[in-house]
Formats: structure tokens, sequence, C-alpha cells
């Protein structure tokens, strides 16, 4: 009995010793946690050989600037709200009286389901000290609301539907249309391929827009891209081609609200024909800076 209680009261002293050596040592403060800002932006830069926007050139075939910045706020897993505006060199008229700059003014919201996103937003295209008279009526500046989709095959392919729409195209007083269809290839060591093809509806201009002809209907047309790009780091060099269905006399019935005219096949309009272009991009987050 003697030995058992000395046995005891041996294991209760390595037990009371082994706990204060615990309290002695402390226990180790959980990590902090990391905290991830809902907030994130993107900005970025670039020059190509000719700024073409759905096949139609917005700067009389030449070469073009433009930079370009974005905020995001991520409101959950699943949706995210953002803004941005964009400015590219322009010239929509071989006239003096072109505007030289067009300011994109850019808003919508993103939702993200798995491999599926959603974008539901608007875009102005305004063209600030446009002079009006001969070559333009009325300052051309207009906008957009747009829902655009995509869906993520795998980690390397993704394919996209767009839908935009207007009441004033130019500003002219013509509906317009425009939806789509994309894809884009991740390839191995940082290329991809990528391309677009679409479908422009338009409308009928008023009185004011086409004061020799009246009310004048602006041609529907198809409107395609492909093309491949390298990326590294912060910089994309992307060489694409451009074509539409527009011949030289419908190209001139849209490219004629820019100049103030709308004289029908009287006019040939060399800004809708097929052309290569390359584009060399700079695009910097928030990440990249950290």
């Amino acid at each position: 009995m003697r030995a058992q209680l000395l046995l005891s009261a041996v294991a209760a002293l390595a037990i009371t010793s082994a706990n204060a050596a615990d309290l002695a040592k402390g226990k180790k403060a959980p990590p902090a946690p990391v905290v991830v800002s809902p907030w994130d932006y993107t900005v970025g830069a670039g020059l190509t050989s000719n700024y073409i926007f759905r096949g139609i050139s917005q700067s009389d075939n030449g070469a073009g600037v433009n930079a370009n910045a974005e905020l995001r706020y991520t409101f959950s897993d699943t949706f995210a709200g953002y803004i941005g505006a964009a400015g590219s060199s322009i010239k929509l008229t071989n006239q003096q009286s072109s505007p030289t700059m067009e300011l994109d003014a850019i808003g919508g919201v993103r939702a993200t389901l798995g491999a599926f996103t959603v974008d539901v937003g608007a875009i102005g295209y305004i063209y600030p000290n446009t002079t009006k008279g001969v070559i333009f009526v009325t300052n051309p500046t207009w906008y957009e609301g747009y829902v655009k989709t995509s869906y993520a095959v795998n980690e390397n392919i993704t394919l996209g539907v767009n839908g935009f729409f207007t009441p004033s195209y130019l500003d002219t007083s013509a509906n317009g249309q425009y939806v789509s269809g994309t894809f884009a290839w991740k390839l191995p060591m940082d290329f991809a391929i990528s391309g677009e093809l679409g479908r422009q509806f338009l409308g009928k201009t008023d009185a004011v827009h086409a004061p020799y002809s009246g009310r004048t209907s602006l041609p529907d047309y198809t409107y395609w891209n492909v093309g491949a790009s390298y990326s590294y780091k912060i910089a994309t060099l992307d060489l694409r081609y451009h074509d539409t269905t527009l011949n030289k006399n419908k190209c001139s019935d849209i490219t004629g609200p820019t100049n103030g005219v709308f004289s029908g096949s009287s006019i040939q309009s060399k800004y809708c024909g097929a052309a290569f272009v390359g584009t060399l991009s700079f695009a910097l987050t928030a990440k990249d800076i950290k």
C-alpha cells in the first residue's frame, strides 16, 4: 500500500511539473488572418497600327495610341462592380475638323458563377472639342448598354457571347444592336489565339443627320477578326486580321454620320476594308506593384 501511494505521488508530481513547464513556455499566438482588400485596379496603355472599331477604322487607317484605367470593388465571391475610362487618338475623317480624341466612360457589374461569367453595364463614347458644321452636323457622342457572357471550357479555352444596344448610333437617331461570339485559346509559352464573329444591325437616321436624302437606312453588316498574341510580364503583342461584308459604297453610309453627309453610293469610303493590325499593349494590376 505504501508503495502504491509513493508511486501515485511521484506520478502526480511529474504531471504537475509537466503542466508547469508548458505554462512557462506559453502558447504561440495564432497567425493573423490574411486581409484581402475588396478593391483592385488595372491601368494600361497601347500603340496600334490602326484603331478599328467593329471593322471600321477610327484613325483614318493610321496609327493610334490609347490609355485606360479600371477600378473594381468585390462585393462577394459572386459579384463585383467596376468603373473605368479609356482615351484613344482618332481621326474620323481626313478633314481638319475631325476630333482628335475619343474618351470612353464605362461602368457595370460582373457576376461569376463557377466557370460562367455575366457582365452587365454601359459605355459612353465621347468626342471632346468636335467642331460642328459642314463635316459634323452634331457631336457624335453616343452610348451603349451591354450584356457580355463567357464560359471557361477549361483553363485554356474560353467562349463568349455578347450583345450591345444603343438608341442612337453615333448620335444619328438610328438604333443599333451588335451581337457577337468570341473565343480565346491559351497556348504554351504565353502565346494565344483569339477571334470574334459579329453582326451589326442599324436602323434609320433622322432628317437632321441625313440632310440630302431624308431618312436614311444604315446598312447591316457582318464583322470578324482573328489573331495571335504573345504576352511577356505586363506587355502583350497582338497581330490581327479584321474584315467586314461592307463594300466601299455601303461603308460610306455608315462613316457618313461622322462627316455629316449621307449620300448613298455616291461616296466611297476606305474605312471598312480588310486590314492587318499590330498592337502593343501594357497592363498593370495591383498585384504587379506589390
